[in-house]
């Protein structure tokens, strides 16, 4: 749990810097978890419970439309929070799955405990309102990508923000996210070098 505890605060600290008393009350809060490969944490129609913090492994949001169609839409691994965010802040039913790609370890803390302590501090809701905004921000930028860019400017993209992540994500799952055949993933992979 020290671990865990030393990771978030360093990622925190980056975002929006806590003073010791809110550090204390904020890193009180979190508890350890873990699941299994392939296991879901979060359920479309369910209302997420817990912000989590990422320790271990590599995790997938996904949609599943009403023919069983997936569209993976975020990847989560290590020093980074997870879950569904915008079920758990607007306290609202999820229109994705949260999942587990490979054994996964966690910290976590319950929504509404989240949200007794950004009442009370006011560092730690500026804190979240910097993280919320910088992925606002990296979502409009990937939408962009989606919209205009080539399969290999998508690839290459994905590469130069994670070049890690071919060997943290199956294949199918990257294709999917990128919106690539996966054939066409493939030849990617060979093709392309970064």
């Amino acid at each position: 749990m020290e671990e865990s505890l030393k990771l978030l605060k360093s990622f925190v600290q980056a975002i929006h810097p806590l003073d010791a008393a809110e550090w204390e009350a904020f890193s009180r809060a979190w508890k350890p978890f873990s699941v299994g490969r392939k296991e879901i944490l979060t359920v479309a129609g369910e209302t997420e419970r817990y912000l989590y913090f990422v320790t271990e492994g590599v995790q997938r949001i996904y949609y599943l439309d009403d023919q069983n169609r997936e569209a993976t839409l975020v990847f989560t691994y290590t020093s980074a929070f997870g879950g569904i965010m915008d079920s758990g802040l607007m306290e609202l039913p999820s229109r994705y799955y949260y999942e587990a790609l490979t054994p996964s370890g966690f910290i976590r803390v319950p929504y509404t405990e989240f949200r007794e302590l950004a009442q009370q501090y006011p560092a730690i809701q500026q804190m979240m309102h910097v993280c919320i905004t910088r992925i606002f921000s990296g979502i409009m930028e990937r939408l962009v990508e989606v919209q205009r860019f080539s399969s290999e400017d998508k690839f290459r993209n994905l590469l130069k923000r994670s070049p890690h992540i071919l060997q943290l994500v199956p294949h199918k799952y990257l294709a999917c996210y990128l919106g690539i055949d996966a054939t066409n993933f493939s030849k990617l992979v060979n093709k392309v070098r970064i």
